[in-house]
């Protein structure tokens, strides 16, 4: 135990674990084996309050077991929060075999701890009388963070293994983020520049001497920039980081803007009042992905959100608006809510989407919640500021999505998301599981014919000036996509649906406890352009029973008709992990089977 202040101690472990003590109170930031429980007495703590958790890794936090068994509260990064209560898990399906993910998730946890809550980015939390504010730093791990306080009147910050003394990185193993890249550097190059603009007193890393005054704060960071950039140089990794941090916008027109960091791309409509509406916004500075899909490979952040207010004039980060729902659209927008106080507007084909991801099972579903403030109407003109924008319905890409278009600068923009892929804007950008139909492309290519915009701004790609002639072609494609689904599946002619799956559950994935009865959802869509009876038939995991014992239902439905069946089903007694309810569908002569199914998760009781 070394005393670094009135109210700081650091104690020596498998990092080091830092205490930050008001009277007999302590909080604790990060905490090895746990062994500095045995060692807060001498100092003169009574009790641990808080344990901060600055990332996953097993060395931070091995012993957290022991905080949780004696009812200290525990907060963990808000990305990384799965690979802690959840390792066990993770342990189940980790690949291990041809195995070309390299990230260090597995140097987690060996067994799931719970956890009081999570550190989401940007927050300042009040805990025992001290005030920590969030920072999100990826580069030793992609959720990793740094917690910064005031302690003995000096602005000092957390940095878990951001930074070690001279220079250095505790990891350089902990950069690769996949099999053989190395997209931690410029990450890391990113979150010390940030940190640096914070111009902290001290910084107090998980391994090594405290950086102890600003002078060596600057020089630890300028050093370990320049020798991360002649890295990334020998590794070819990411040549136009600095021009990017430098310049991350370029202009479109005068009043819109691309930014050039994203991973998928998001536009800034600028209003004369200074007033700013982004067109998607998902992952900001995307400076390389992680391997993987879990929440904790995945890391929106607010990145170059403060150039728009010194570089452009921008007053105010308003709305914005998606495209459609795919995680790298949508991403960043609770963070622009939440520190922006930033309105999420979402047409209203998806915006349940965003209200409730857990009913749907779609690909690049965000992990939470989007709540959204207005759901807008399609086809309809809605005015932001001096704006007029019409939504359109723009199923292809996904069947959830729009085109935005508006008049800015005289010019004509049209907002296509993913629809059509590729630098000549000629590929057509499908996705069986998004729910696209054979003749979204055809109907798609009309609409443009029908807007005659000038510029198309699509969702990955470089911006396309509308031509005649790229309309014809975008007309055949559209023909030529149709006509080989229908050649292609048995139900050809008679059906537009591509789908495999004619059933879904709504929700998709429900958590209930034992023995409660919950009300689930089964759609039927009738994919034939004639009449048909429908039989379903509900199977249910043992334990599990129907009001009634009621399992099958019948209807008559018409040509393409949609309709639902309601069932309320009483959970087991026991818990269960992602039990599976299934439907099976039969159309009319034809039996498809077990077309669907849904997943519930039922947690104990709590004892009173």
């Amino acid at each position: 135990m070394k005393k670094l202040g009135e109210h700081l101690y650091v104690y020596q472990d498998t990092c080091q674990v830092y205490i930050i003590k008001n009277n007999d109170r302590a909080v604790l930031v990060d905490f090895g084996s746990g062994d500095v429980l045995d060692a807060l007495e001498g100092i003169g703590v009574a009790k641990v309050t808080d344990v901060l958790v600055t990332h996953h890794h097993r060395d931070q936090i091995q012993g957290l077991k022991k905080a949780t068994d004696l009812g200290i509260a525990v907060w963990v990064p808000h990305q990384e929060q799965e690979l802690i209560s959840n390792a066990d898990e993770l342990w189940q399906r980790r690949e291990i075999y041809n195995n070309y993910n390299n990230r260090q998730d597995r140097f987690s946890l060996l067994h799931s701890v719970s956890i009081t809550g999570t550190l989401k980015d940007y927050d300042t939390v009040k805990r025992n009388g001290i005030e920590f504010t969030i920072l999100p730093t990826p580069g030793h791990t992609t959720g990793s963070i740094s917690i910064a306080a005031t302690i003995d009147s000096q602005k000092i910050c957390f940095t878990g293994d951001l930074i070690y003394p001279g220079g250095k990185l505790w990891s350089l193993a902990a950069t690769q983020w996949t099999y053989n890249g190395g997209e931690g550097l410029p990450h890391h190059v990113l979150s010390l520049l940030a940190l640096k603009e914070q111009n902290f007193d001290k910084l107090l890393p998980s391994h090594g001497d405290i950086l102890d005054s600003k002078e060596t704060v600057l020089e630890s960071i300028d050093l370990l920039v320049e020798r991360l950039s002649r890295l990334m140089k020998l590794r070819r990794q990411n040549p136009r980081l600095f021009l990017l941090r430098d310049n991350p916008y370029e202009h479109i027109t005068e009043h819109v803007l691309f930014n050039r960091t994203s991973m998928a791309n998001s536009y800034v409509l600028i209003s004369k009042s200074g007033k700013a509406l982004f067109i998607d916004f998902g992952y900001d500075f995307m400076a390389g992905p992680a391997a993987g899909s879990d929440r904790s490979s995945r890391r929106p952040w607010l990145y170059t959100i403060p150039k728009l207010f010194t570089d452009y004039g921008v007053t105010k980060i308003d709305a914005c608006i998606p495209t459609h729902y795919h995680d790298d659209h949508v991403a960043g927008f609770n963070l622009l809510k939440k520190v922006y106080h930033t309105r999420i507007l979402c047409p209203e084909n998806f915006a349940d989407l965003l209200n409730s991801p857990e009913n749907y099972d779609l690909p690049c579903l965000w992990y939470d919640p989007i709540p959204v403030d207005e759901a807008l109407g399609l086809g309809q003109k809605i005015t932001w500021e001096e704006y007029e924008l019409i939504l359109h319905p723009l199923s292809g890409h996904t069947r959830y999505a729009v085109a935005i278009e508006f008049m800015a600068d005289g010019k004509k923009i049209l907002c296509t998301g993913d629809q059509y892929a590729d630098g000549d804007g000629l590929f057509c950008n499908y996705v069986y599981k998004n729910k696209f139909e054979a003749d979204d492309f055809f109907n798609s290519a009309q609409l443009y014919q029908r807007i005659q915009p000038d510029i198309l701004l699509s969702g990955h790609w470089q911006s396309l000036n509308y031509k005649d002639t790229y309309a014809r072609e975008l007309e055949a494609l559209g023909k030529e996509v149709s006509e080989l689904h229908k050649s292609l599946l048995p139900l050809g002619e008679d059906t537009v649906l591509t789908d495999d799956f004619f059933a879904t559950f709504h929700p998709y994935q429900l958590q209930v406890k034992e023995k409660e009865t919950f009300s689930v959802k089964i759609e039927i869509t009738n994919p034939f352009r004639h009449r048909v009876p429908v039989q379903v038939q509900l199977v249910l995991p043992e334990g599990f029973h129907s009001k009634h014992d009621k399992t099958s239902f019948e209807k008559e439905m018409g040509a393409q008709e949609n309709a639902s069946f309601t069932i309320e089903i009483t959970a087991p007694k026991e818990s269960v992990h992602r039990a599976r309810i299934g439907c099976d569908l039969t159309l009319g002569d034809i039996r498809f089977g077990q077309q669907a199914e849904m997943l519930v998760t039922v947690c104990k009781q709590k004892s009173k």
